[in-house]
């Protein structure tokens, strides 16, 4: 990201705002896999590539990974997006639906609500009574879990890591402390947990809100819709969203909007 920024001419201020923790337990994961080798689980939802990387070192703890990849053989396989679907080509796995851009619960849900493919029970398309295993990427997905259960469809949760705060919050204290002092022009999340956990060190140092009266005077760009989502229910406003949900695009786009609105300004 700093490279990215500083080669748009720009001035990073990098502050790391959480990271991936294991699940100390993976009672979860463990049952997700018996499961799936008994076949009562008819379609596998991967969110993200770092989480099915992490399942399969759960898995691989009792089970030889060429079974594993078989069973998955034989449910219908879908992708939140770019990420789970490059994990699942290095496994070998078939994947039979992908969500397009933004990427967002919605477009997974359009993607399923069209009509899957059972490999086992080729002549069904319909949900009811199917049982989906999604793995989850940090937080739940109500809304996706509550439509999928409308539509009829088993929802098993499958959670295999969770966000935490980084170890070493100094930096992340310290960007807050300067965006309070205006030292900033513009913000950039790239994941709706980050203002979550960006708001606790901010209430821990009794500047949440003058973090976000300073916040919302900088042009805010936002990776996706979820990330936004987050950071409207967090009363910040939302300025850009990139023609694409990749890192690049964000950061060219909203510096080249930053500058649009200096010009403006001047």
């Amino acid at each position: 990201m700093r490279s990215l920024i500083e080669r748009q001419s720009g001035i990073a201020t990098i502050a790391p705002s959480l990271r991936e923790v294991a699940l100390a337990d993976n009672v979860a994961v463990f049952d997700f896999m018996e499961r799936l080798l008994a076949k009562e689980i008819q379609a596998v939802l991967f969110m993200t590539g770092v989480g099915a990387k992490a399942m399969l070192d759960v898995i691989e703890t009792r089970l030889d990974r060429a079974a594993f990849f078989q069973a998955l053989h034989d449910c219908c396989i879908i992708v939140r997006g770019p990420k789970p679907t490059a994990v699942l080509r290095e496994w070998g796995v078939r994947v039979d639906h992908r969500a397009p851009e933004p990427n967002t619960w919605r477009e997974l849900l359009a993607v399923i609500d069209s009509g899957l493919q059972f490999p086992l029970a080729a002549n069904t398309t319909d949900l009811r009574n199917q049982t989906i295993a999604i793995q989850e990427y940090g937080l739940p997905s109500h809304e996706l879990y509550e439509a999928l259960k409308e539509l009829g469809a088993n929802v098993l949760p499958v959670p295999v890591y969770r966000w935490e705060l980084p170890v070493e919050t100094k930096p992340l204290e310290a960007a807050i402390h300067d965006c309070v002092a205006g030292n900033f022009d513009l913000l950039l999340l790239t994941s709706a947990q980050q203002i979550r956990n960006v708001l606790e060190i901010a209430d821990r140092l009794g500047l949440r809100e003058s973090f976000l009266s300073a916040a919302n005077r900088l042009v805010v760009g936002s990776i996706g819709p979820t990330c936004s989502e987050a950071l409207r229910e967090a009363g910040l406003r939302v300025d850009l969203e990139p023609s694409h949900p990749h890192m690049g695009h964000l950061v060219r786009e909203s510096l080249e909007f930053a500058k649009q609105q200096v010009t403006i300004i001047q």
